[in-house]
């Protein structure tokens, strides 16, 4: 029995959109999302181990998510459905002044399979909470790109 060197899993980067309530302050952000999700038993090809990365900007405010945590799919013909939830850190720069909270990330989405081989499209929306001092921001994001299936 052969050891692979890679697990099984997928890589994938996108364009993201997304609305973010600062107090009492929205605001819409364009930026980009990606992600690393390995499968480490093929047991339960349904559980794998996400680390997901994305930025997003307008005028004067840049934000970056790093987060990590399982995401949940199941296959059915060409379309994989998925669960996910995260936890990792927010980095925010407003003006010059940065700050660095802890964010809760819980989303899904769905994976449709390309006619070319080991390539999906993938839709996926995120919900992003996050608390720093007394002030909370609350994120949604919605984006979409290509997945290469590994």
């Amino acid at each position: 029995m052969s050891a692979q060197l890679i697990p099984h899993g997928n890589a994938y980067v996108g364009i993201s959109y997304s609305s973010s309530v600062y107090v009492t302050t929205r605001d819409s952000f364009r930026g980009w999302n990606g992600s690393l999700e390995f499968i480490p038993f093929s047991r339960f090809s349904f559980v794998g181990l996400v680390v997901d990365a994305s930025g997003a900007y307008r005028p004067g405010i840049s934000q970056y998510n790093f987060v990590a945590g399982p995401r949940l799919a199941a296959n059915f013909g060409k379309l994989r459905p998925f669960v996910q939830g995260f936890a990792g850190i927010k980095r925010v720069a407003v003006n010059g002044i940065t700050y660095q909270p802890l964010a809760v990330d819980v989303g899904g989405g769905l994976d449709y399979k390309l006619p070319f081989r080991n390539f999906s499209w993938r839709l996926q929306a995120d919900y992003v909470h996050t608390r720093y001092l007394s002030a909370e921001q609350n994120d949604v994001r919605g984006s979409t790109g290509i997945v290469w299936r590994f």
